[in-house]
């Protein structure tokens, strides 16, 4: 059996002994873009570019995993935002030019139900790189196709102060911009699958109530993943970031097949929780993967372990200079 079929029968519900270890986050090296001679930047605006980097991770270091896209402002760049590709950092990662929107009532009157969305940006482009991807490796590896969460993807369209400013005087109009931005990201992630994608993970990175706190996730980022996640094919897994320990049973109740959590989040309490909902995580990617050693992430898989989790994963993205070595020490843990 494949580690790709081993994955698969994980998300299907099968009890898989040893857990694997993947991830559907961005997990680059820089020695795999490297040996692809390639140069970070122009990985996201090249499709066959950004498959010879999403797959090299796999090739050099076994981890059966590959995911596309490899930056987070795929979705808010065809909703019309200027992307900032940073060519002048070696391994930085793009990020908005400025908010698209002063407040959260434009996401509705300027976007409202148009999909045609769909065919601008870099979406056509993922798509592409996520068909290489499946060509190159799917039959051994399994591929993410990554989105952000609705109010990630809000907090990247939106001043900073407009949509906080929302969020106290008119909370109704932020509850309705995540509903339109939940229903567009569902067929991004639809046309990921199409693409190629086994699986769906929302890195909701900005949602998270590690970010926002409890009382807020539950009024406003809870409810958009809720709904984006019923409109998706399984599996679907929800990446959160921070303590989430005081939201983990509402982290149950979006009906997200696996939930994925950082290192500053209880496993033990996380396992309790989340019930029949796999439970993915949560080996620190800074501390351990980049600037630790074997024997420190041995220890660090061997509590995830003990804690019941059901698939090693990084509690993040990688950070691209971690060294492969490293790499293939979470694989052999």
């Amino acid at each position: 059996m494949t580690s790709r079929q081993t994955i698969l029968d994980l998300f299907s519900g099968k009890k898989i002994e040893p857990q694997p270890a993947f991830s559907g986050l961005i997990h680059i090296t820089a020695e795999g873009l490297q040996s692809e001679g390639l140069v970070f930047h122009e990985v996201h605006r090249d499709a066959r570019k950004m498959a010879k980097a999403s797959g090299a991770t796999f090739k050099l270091s076994g981890m059966p995993s590959a995911v596309a896209p490899l930056d987070m402002v795929v979705e808010a760049e065809a909703i019309g935002a200027a992307i900032d590709f940073r060519e002048s950092g070696e391994y930085s990662f793009p990020r908005m030019a400025k908010p698209l929107f002063p407040s959260t009532k434009f996401i509705t009157s300027e976007i409202g139900d148009n999909y045609e969305v769909l065919n601008r940006g870099r979406i056509k482009l993922v798509c592409e790189a996520l068909e290489l991807l499946k060509e190159d490796i799917g039959g051994e590896a399994v591929v993410s196709g990554m989105i952000p969460g609705p109010f990630t993807l809000l907090l990247f369209l939106v001043e900073p102060g407009g949509l906080f400013a929302d969020m106290k005087r008119d909370p109704s109009a932020v509850q309705a911009a995540l509903s339109h931005l939940s229903s567009f990201l569902s067929r991004v992630a639809q046309v990921y699958r199409n693409a190629g994608a086994d699986f769906i993970t929302i890195h909701d990175m900005g949602g998270s109530p590690g970010f926002i706190g409890p009382a807020k996730y539950e009024q406003f980022a809870f409810p958009a993943e809720k709904s984006l996640i019923e409109n998706l094919q399984k599996p679907r897994v929800l990446s959160v970031c921070g303590n989430v320990n005081r939201s983990l049973s509402l982290l149950a109740q979006t009906g997200a097949d696996a939930v994925s959590v950082d290192q500053l989040t209880d496993l033990s309490q996380a396992r309790k929780t989340l019930g029949e909902t796999l439970l993915l995580g949560n080996i620190d990617p800074v501390a351990a993967l980049w600037q630790g050693n074997e024997a420190e992430i041995k220890e660090a898989v061997k509590r995830a372990k003990e804690a019941g989790v059901d698939a090693i994963w990084p509690g993040c993205d990688l950070v691209p200079q971690s060294p492969l070595e490293n790499i293939r020490a979470l694989q052999n843990a």
